[in-house]
């Protein structure tokens, strides 16, 4: 396909249905690939599950649940930190103002 004759419009479209085709097409020979493997598995006689048997997946990013409060807003009790990360401003409002952390920690 050569892609310098397209117009512009037309170069956009294919930028937007380019990712969606790939997600779909690698869904799909995963499903192949799997198939395969099950059938090999089947033919030595043997499960795919005793083979691979389930390998923990490692998370990237969040690893948890909901990080545990530590320090809630005096005066409104929906602003809460739990000590991670930036300051939200209310913390920094009330360290300028010269309260101390001890002083709003749950």
């Amino acid at each position: 396909m050569d892609i310098s004759t397209l117009g512009l419009a037309d170069l956009k479209t294919l930028l937007r249905e380019i990712p969606r085709e790939i997600k779909r097409r690698e869904a799909a020979e995963r499903v192949k690939v799997r198939r395969e493997l099950e059938e090999l598995a089947h033919a030595r006689g043997f499960s795919l599950s005793d083979i691979l048997p389930e390998i923990p997946v490692r998370r990237v990013g969040k690893r948890g649940g909901a990080v545990e409060i530590r320090y809630r807003h005096p005066q409104n009790s929906a602003e809460t930190w739990s000590g991670r990360g930036r300051k939200p401003r209310w913390v920094e409002d009330w360290l300028a103002g010269g309260g101390t952390l001890a002083g709003i920690k749950v």
